[in-house]
């Protein structure tokens, strides 16, 4: 007893040692990274001068923040999940119950949202819950429906498409010039804009039906920057940098949200604010993001959506089982890209304003990495993912509290990126299959089961 006794002491001491050896090391490292880009800041004075600025005290924070951290990483959270790995190991493969939250999480949240828009106008008001349904609903539900789009591609038929954007481009500015010039109305646009889409998709499958992997990843990317550049330069269509202006907005039966005798303030007895436009949009959008599910839903349970299961784990298999995967492929681009045209469109009724500004490689970037972070082919986990990446960056917006403890000229939303970089390496050590952890497969046997994410090959649904 009194061996095992010392063995564990001698252990502890072992990993409090090694603790203290890496937080120091990682104190260093961060002082040697921060202290050109955080100790020292680079300004003017009155006479225009050049001056070097110096923030100790801010350097100071990030050296402790990383050595604190990685101290507490290594001396409790690394043997905390060692001993949670191990018994897991050990203990018998229980199946859990489900509970009915489990159970019936995607009712919840669409009954949640349906609610959201008058219990934020109830706590906030008219017009201090415009920027809650705008920022935090609408725009979170965009890259829903984009993120949504993109998993045909990428989670169910295993392209990897790093052009995405390309397609959002083209509903968005395929709305805008349309209703610009030929006075054409939302609810004909939306699904043309969807097909034209559509039909991109298919020009650019085209090309790459012999590709996989990287190669195919290049010449996406490659497409996404080429249709950028077109909207640039072609200025006698797109107008070049300027963008479109003045695009027309949507209409509920023919009712304008405007400022009219016979807009929808006036014809309903309220007074006149543009957050009832906003709540429209949002129930727009949460709309089209449930047609998207649902045609997603339907498509992999029918032979095309297995086709596109098949080609995502083994393209040589899935041509020898007698599959076409040309037209397997095509459909996979012209409906991922079809809904990406119809998510553009509804952009540009948001803004009222689109240029090429919008469409470039990092919201391809942004939207391939909620997919991957949900878990691809997980319509949950993809939801969640966004809701947590766009809502958090937007909630930095809202910490201004922060300036009180890095100084006046801090802007909490210029560190987005870093932190969306951190929060990616994160998840993806923490689960490297995102998100959602276990499959539903569209094919069963006497019952319907949930199958681990451990059994799918890395990366894949």
């Amino acid at each position: 007893m009194a061996n095992i006794a010392s063995t564990t002491a001698s252990a502890g001491t072992d990993v409090t040692a090694r603790a203290l050896r890496e937080a120091v090391f990682a104190g260093l490292i961060s002082l040697g990274l921060f202290v050109l880009f955080v100790g020292l800041k680079s300004d003017q004075n009155i006479r225009n001068e050049l001056i070097l600025t110096q923030r100790w005290g801010l350097l100071a924070i990030f050296v402790i923040v990383a050595a604190v951290g990685r101290f507490l990483m290594v001396a409790y959270v690394q043997p905390a999940m060692a001993r949670r790995k191990a018994a897991k190991a050990e203990a018998e493969d229980v199946a859990k119950e489900e509970t009915f939250f489990s159970r019936h999480f995607s009712k919840i949240a669409i009954v949640a949202l349906i609610l959201y828009p008058p219990v934020v106008l109830a706590l906030a008001g008219v017009q201090g819950s415009l920027k809650w349904v705008d920022n935090f609903g609408i725009q979170i539900l965009i890259y829903v429906m984009l993120a949504w789009g993109l998993n045909i591609v990428v989670g169910l038929a295993g392209l990897l498409d790093l052009g995405y954007v390309a397609f959002y481009a083209v509903g968005a500015y395929s709305y805008a010039l349309l209703s610009t010039y030929f006075g054409l109305s939302f609810w004909i646009l939306l699904p043309v804009a969807g097909i034209l889409a559509a039909f991109w998709g298919m020009i650019l499958g085209f090309p790459v039906l012999r590709l996989r992997g990287d190669y195919l990843a290049i010449v996406t990317l490659a497409f996404g920057e080429i249709i950028r550049l077109v909207l640039i330069n072609w200025t006698e269509v797109t107008k070049g940098t300027f963008g479109v202006s003045g695009i027309a907005k949507a209409t509920l039966f023919g009712i304008k949200f405007d400022a009219s005798k016979d807009g929808f303030a006036a014809l309903m007895g309220l007074p006149m604010s543009s957050a009832y436009y906003k709540i429209f949009l949002f129930y727009l959008i949460l709309a089209l993001c449930l047609l998207t599910a649902y045609v997603t839903i339907r498509l992999r349970r029918m032979p095309i959506g297995r086709a596109w299961e098949a080609l995502r784990e083994d393209e040589i298999a899935c041509r020898s089982l007698g599959i076409n995967t040309v037209t397997t492929k095509l459909t996979a681009f012209a409906t991922g890209a079809m809904f990406g045209g119809i998510a553009g469109s509804f952009f540009a009724v948001r803004q009222g304003f689109v240029s090429p500004e919008s469409f470039v490689f990092l919201e391809s970037a942004v939207i391939l990495a909620i997919v991957v972070l949900g878990g691809m082919g997980s319509l949950v986990g993809i939801a969640v993912a966004a809701a947590v990446m766009i809502g958090g960056t937007e909630i930095l917006r809202e910490l201004s509290f922060l300036k009180m403890v890095f100084g006046p000229d801090f802007t909490p939303e210029l560190y987005r990126m870093l932190i969306f970089g951190l929060a990616m390496v994160v998840v993806m050590v923490w689960k490297p299959r995102g998100f959602v952890g276990s499959r539903e497969p569209t094919a069963f046997l006497h019952e319907r089961k949930a199958v681990s994410g451990s059994f799918t090959k890395e990366g894949h649904g």
